[in-house]
């Protein structure tokens, strides 16, 4: 199955832990954000983009299984993964490791198209969507 992943770094901030130096579990949700911010200037997909064709696209789902704790000090690395399906929705599966490469969490978010004005949900990939995909080299049926 294609795919697409991006990756970028975050140094943990003092305010994201707790009195022990612990990252509250959840920031690592933002770290998805962080992650999916790079994933749309890498790839063209950004927020802005979207917005600019007259939708917004609410994370509907997030999931997030933590397997070790974040310091604060340390840096994440956190990974992004579209995979792309037929249905009018953006997924993306998560990794997040800490500076010893191990892997401290996994996760997966759902997006769903709404047309900005009316907050209507798009039962149907926008246009410029499936432009998109196209540009990517993804094609229909890849994945339901």
């Amino acid at each position: 199955m294609q795919s697409l992943t991006t990756s970028t770094e975050v140094l943990i901030r003092f305010n994201e832990a707790d009195p022990l130096g612990i990252v509250w579990h959840g920031h690592y949700i933002r770290y998805f954000e962080d992650a999916r911010e790079a994933f749309g200037k890498q790839y063209g997909l950004g927020y802005l983009d979207c917005f600019k064709e007259g939708v917004v696209i609410p994370i509907v789902h997030a999931s997030c299984d933590y397997k070790r704790s974040l310091r604060f000090g340390e840096t994440v690395t956190v990974e992004a993964t579209y995979t792309p399906c037929d249905a009018a929705k953006i997924n993306f599966t998560y990794r997040l490791f800490n500076g010893k490469k191990e892997l401290v969490a996994t996760g997966t978010t759902v997006q769903v198209f709404l047309d900005k004005d009316t907050q209507t949900l798009l039962l149907t990939n926008p246009p410029f969507f499936e432009e998109w995909k196209k540009r990517q080299g993804f094609t229909l049926k890849d994945n339901a």
